[in-house]
Formats: C-alpha cells, structure tokens, sequence
C-alpha cells in the first residue's frame, strides 16, 4: 500500500527566500525511494500558530497520512516546532523521537538537543524531524521502515500483528556475463573498445573507519539502502554525454542489506580506457552523491 506524505519546512530564513531549503527536497527524495506519495511540500517561518494551523491543514483537509516537518528543534527562541505539534497531536509516539536521538547518537554527542517531538491525529502521523539536510535524513532513515508498519496499524480495523515478520523480496543481483554478452549485440557495440565493471557490496567494516580514519567503530551488520530512481536515469544520461562512451547500464539493490549483498553494478563502455575509466568514476561517484541513501546499521 502506498502512503502519502507532506513535507513541511520551518525556517525564517527559507520563507523568506535568504536561504534554499535542501532539507525538504531531500526528505521528499527518501520517501518516494521507499514508495511512498509525497503530496504536498511548504516552507513556512517559525511562528508558532502558523505551524499549527499548517499541520492541521495537512492533517484534516489534506488528509496526509505522514507529515514531516524539518527545522525548528533545537534551543533558539524561535524554535517552536515541538511546542505547535504538541498542541495538534491527539497521542503521542515518544517512541520514535527517542530513536531519531539515539540513533543521532552514533554520530555525534549533540543529539541530546534536540527537541524533536512526534505524534498522531486522527489518522495521520506527525513527526519532527532537525533542520539541518544531514541531521534530518539520518533521523527519517532510523525510523521510516517502522514508521510504515505504525501507519497500517493506526488505520487498519484492529490492531496490526507487530510480531510478524516483515521480509522484503530479494532482488537478484544481475548476469554480469549476460549484460557483457547483451551489450555486445547492441548496435553501438562497434564503436566500443574497452568495458569496465564496477560491483559494490555491503562491507562489514564502518564507513566512518575506512573513509575518516575513526578507530574502534563497530563493525556493520545491516544496511538500509535506497535511492532515486529519477535522479538515477539523470546521471545515466549525464554519463552517455560525456566523451566517447556509447553503453551504460546501472543495477540497484534496495532494502535491508546484509555484509556481503551486492550494492551495485555497473557497466560502462566507451572508445578508449582513457574515457571509459573516467566515465566509470563519474558515474560511481554520482549515484553514491545524489542518488543513494545508505545507513549503516553497527552490531
């Protein structure tokens, strides 16, 4: 089942047009990566009644069955957006503002001020999320999988059955065989000189160890994965622009992954090595920046 969503931003600044609002756009990319129906978006300032009757709108008129607001959390006085939600919600759910921290926590000590708050009316699930881009997609990765399951609980007849399992399908990984062999019958396949393969999978070691040096990271027994399909076929046309490549094909894994599940493939090729190692590092470098949403889940 497929749920919508609203998105509201609460800046003074981003109302105001002195500053653009990336988190928005951001959180709107997750959610329609995990399918979800994003109808409606708004960047308002942080006043205190105008953020209630936004919420409201969403919620009685709008009918939204998620709103998620990014921004107005933190210390400064003109940060009401726990406040307004309180005074909106009918219930609420403490449970996921205390995963967003903890899971914040991983990262950085600073978590612990945050004042985010989360709750329902009528059929429709408000949460607050941080206003920064990077705060508030770590926040919604740590809950969105959850989040779906109490959406079919608050509007299904009774009440759902929270200890079945939920599996996802798994997603084959492709024939890299097959894709060389399917490749070289298309008709640019004359003009092609050289074909390089990149295959990422989920490494156990933590990012934060590998890529920053960190020691004494946990090490990684799951990661969420998800990405832009849209954002995915843009990059891929970007690709074919640059000079002399002539194939390229793209494979995304989704969901849960365990160490050692296949991220990614991708296959590109082009004239000369020259082009085509530079086409490849292009296009790896653009998935993993504007594409994909990775969490590493620690043991």
């Amino acid at each position: 089942m497929s749920y919508t969503a609203a998105v509201i931003t609460i800046s003074d600044k981003g109302a105001r047009g002195a500053r653009v609002d990336t988190s928005g756009p951001a959180l709107c990319s997750i959610l329609k990566s995990k399918g979800w129906i994003v109808s409606h978006t708004n960047i308002i300032p942080d006043e205190k009644e105008q953020i209630k009757a936004e919420l409201v709108k969403c919620a009685d008129v709008l009918g939204a069955n998620l709103v998620l607001t990014t921004g107005g959390t933190g210390f400064s006085p003109r940060d009401l957006t726990p406040e307004a939600t309180l005074e909106v919600i009918e219930r609420r759910a403490a449970g996921i503002p205390e995963a967003m921290r903890a899971e914040s926590r991983r990262i950085t000590p600073m978590s612990c001020l945050s004042r985010s708050e989360a709750g329902i009316r009528g059929g429709t699930l408000i949460i607050n999320l941080p206003g920064s881009e990077a705060a508030a997609k770590e926040n919604l990765m740590a809950v969105i999988d959850p989040i779906a399951h109490g959406l079919e609980m608050l509007l299904s007849d009774g009440s759902a059955d929270c200890g079945e399992q939920h599996h996802r399908p798994e997603k084959k990984s492709p024939s890299m065989d097959e894709w060389l062999r399917e490749a070289k019958t298309d008709p640019s396949a004359n003009k092609i000189g050289m074909y390089l393969i990149h295959n990422g999978v989920v490494r156990e070691t933590a990012r934060a160890q590998v890529r920053d040096g960190h020691e004494n990271v946990e090490p990684v027994s799951v990661m969420l994965f998800s990405y832009d399909a849209e954002k995915v076929e843009e990059v891929i046309t970007e690709t074919y622009e640059l000079p002399g490549i002539h194939h390229v094909r793209v494979w995304l894994n989704e969901g849960e992954l365990k160490v050692g599940e296949d991220i990614m493939y991708v296959l590109v090729g082009g004239d000369i090595r020259p082009h085509v190692v530079a086409a490849l590092q292009f296009l790896v470098g653009r998935l993993k920046t504007q594409c994909i949403v990775e969490e590493e889940i620690y043991v």
